[in-house]
């Protein structure tokens, strides 16, 4: 709970603040890799730094957590703070490194806005700051409990037994724990944190959803090669994981976790994805003909061309393995080669979607803003609608689109 005499303070200021949040992130994020240079060895991925989104990330979590306690001083905003918990469960993040964000960030903060943070402003961001962060690590704290590991030792070695190649960009990896030990739960639409070391010396981390049953003893991830873009790096853990790792060789996982996830139930089913945005989906898939779910499913998918659409065959054996399901599939490409496929970027248009529909989303971030959107004009509730980021989660700022 925001004590009143903050709340007043924190919207007075959150104006000030937020227009400056970009600024305090960038420093913060800068003083701090230069004095605890260790926290970019296995914990921060330096790609989303380099890019600019882990600063956006936190800015707008920042600023909406502040925003939902000033529309509801007794509550928290459990859909955000899910979504980071789960985030940072899945990096092994423990209850000291929230100390070390706030001196960092509050250092930031002084050095940004200077006089104009009185010790009332400086006690009301400082409850702001610690409310969020308490209730992150209560969720962390239960994370960990439920997934049985211990934070300290988050990691596990597992044996690659098979690696297929997909696409020309995408290849998947079919794992088994190195130490024959059970596997750790899982539900369909999760993730994992793969850490790998770099040839420099310093281990990064990346996520990736399990794209195959949950519940099988072989665990599937695919993997799409990030190439650099404009002024954007390559994706360093993808390209290493592309270029070095075969059958055999061992790599680095967290337990799986991510709050998207399939619900049993039996309302009608929408997979919507892009490019490999389809891996969630494909897990689901797995796990409803695993199951022998009966609900109605319809999976929509966008991609480049026919060939770039990894894990498509699968995707399509699938469906048909299922009493109820039905594909789209739009390439902005060589549509023809693909029978019943259309030609373009998905569009809603003309599609009879049911509004009792639970849908995921997964995909670029244009994609499913663009698709949220249309969504919506369809008739299916906010609420219903669920997505996945790989990557610091900038969407919720633009939700509404």
């Amino acid at each position: 709970m925001l004590s009143p005499e903050s709340a007043a303070v924190v919207r007075a200021t959150l104006p000030a603040v937020g227009g400056a949040l970009d600024e305090i992130t960038t420093r913060f994020y800068g003083t701090m890799f230069s004095e605890r240079p260790e926290l970019l060895d296995g914990l921060f991925n330096r790609g989303n730094q380099a890019n600019g989104e882990q600063r956006k990330a936190l800015a707008g979590s920042i600023a909406g957590f502040a925003q939902a306690l000033l529309a509801n001083p007794d509550a928290r905003p459990d859909e955000l703070l899910s979504r980071i918990a789960h985030k940072h469960a899945a990096l092994g993040v423990t209850e000291d490194q929230y100390t070390i964000v706030h001196k960092y960030l509050f250092r930031a903060i002084a050095e940004v806005l200077g006089d104009a943070v009185t010790p009332d402003i400086g006690a009301a961001w400082d409850e702001v700051y610690w409310l969020m962060a308490g209730a992150l690590i209560a969720r962390e704290a239960r994370l960990y409990q439920e997934a049985r590991i211990d934070p300290r030792h988050p990691w596990r070695r597992w044996t690659v037994i098979e690696r297929r190649e997909e696409t020309p960009d995408v290849v998947s990896f079919l794992l088994r724990p190195a130490d024959d030990a059970p596997m750790p739960p899982a539900r369909a639409g999760q993730y994992v944190s793969v850490r790998v070391q770099l040839p420099d010396g310093i281990s990064q981390l990346r996520q990736y959803s399990l794209s195959g049953a949950p519940g099988d003893q072989v665990r599937r991830i695919t993997v799409k090669r990030v190439a650099s873009v404009a002024e954007a790096p390559e994706g360093e853990v993808s390209n290493h994981l592309h270029r070095t790792v075969r059958g055999g060789d061992e790599l680095t996982l967290s337990a799986p976790f991510g709050d998207v996830v399939l619900d049993d139930a039996d309302s009608p089913l929408l997979l919507v994805s892009a490019g490999i945005g389809c891996t969630p989906m494909a897990g689901m898939l797995e796990h409803l003909a695993a199951t022998g779910a009966v609900r109605p499913v319809r999976v929509l998918h966008a991609d480049r061309t026919p060939a770039d659409h990894a894990l498509r065959a699968d995707i399509r054996r699938l469906a048909g393995e299922l009493p109820d399901a039905r594909t789209e599939f739009w390439y902005e490409q060589d549509a023809d080669g693909e029978p019943g496929a259309r030609t373009g970027l998905m569009h809603l248009d003309g599609l009879d979607l049911p509004a009792d529909a639970d849908v995921y989303l997964c995909g670029s971030l244009p994609f499913m803003r663009a698709v949220r959107t249309q969504l919506l004009k369809a008739g299916i509730p906010a609420r219903r609608i669920r997505y996945e980021v790989f990557g610091p989660d900038l969407l919720p700022a633009h939700a509404e689109g």
